[in-house]
């Protein structure tokens, strides 16, 4: 157990941030799979819109790289194209 104030608070914002971050990643993997799912091709680009405005939201929030939002957005415009 800790035993500073200090790193107690650090522990519950560890807490905290481990949270939040599990939620981010995860609605990231599902928006992804949102994509890949789709059954024509008009329901993939509904859906590569929204992953697309989501990832990069994530990107202005700090949660992921510029870099690699871009990189799974294009992958994704990929798998929609070859539909």
């Amino acid at each position: 157990m800790a035993n500073h104030k200090s790193s107690v608070k650090r522990i519950k914002q560890t807490a905290v941030r481990e949270e939040r971050n599990r939620y981010y990643r995860t609605r990231v993997k599902n928006v992804a799979k949102a994509v890949t799912a789709a059954k024509s091709k008009d329901e993939a680009n509904e859906a590569l819109k929204k992953a697309n405005r989501y990832l990069h939201s994530m990107v202005s929030k700090g949660i992921l790289k510029k870099n690699t939002a871009a990189r799974k957005v294009s992958r994704l415009t990929q798998f929609v194209n070859k539909i």
